[in-house]
């Protein structure tokens, strides 16, 4: 029984990080309603920040401890997904 629990939380975890990018994210906390509202990303070896458009949707996800925040955003006309991860404090792009 344990080994499948631990076979399934990595199996999440692995399809939550697959075909993503780790990004710096320049966030707001304590935002009115919005406990975090990303404000832009910067990609791994570009000077340039992304600012992002519109917040559309937000969410947590959990993968045993792990609390993944969601952010579906606009990025001009693109959707985007930011995800920060609560274990490492780190922020991934998926597309």
């Amino acid at each position: 029984m344990t080994l499948t629990i631990n076979y399934l939380k990595e199996s999440i975890m692995k399809t939550l990080t697959n075909n993503t990018e780790r990004v710096e994210v320049m966030a707001l906390f304590g935002y009115e309603m919005t406990p975090c509202q990303p404000l832009s990303f910067r990609r791994s070896g570009d000077q340039r920040e992304t600012e992002v458009t519109e917040l559309l949707r937000t969410q947590v996800r959990f993968a045993g401890q792990v609390a993944l925040h969601v952010f579906d955003v606009l990025v001009g006309r693109d959707k985007m997904r930011l995800e920060f991860n609560s274990r490492d404090l780190s922020w991934h792009l998926t597309q």
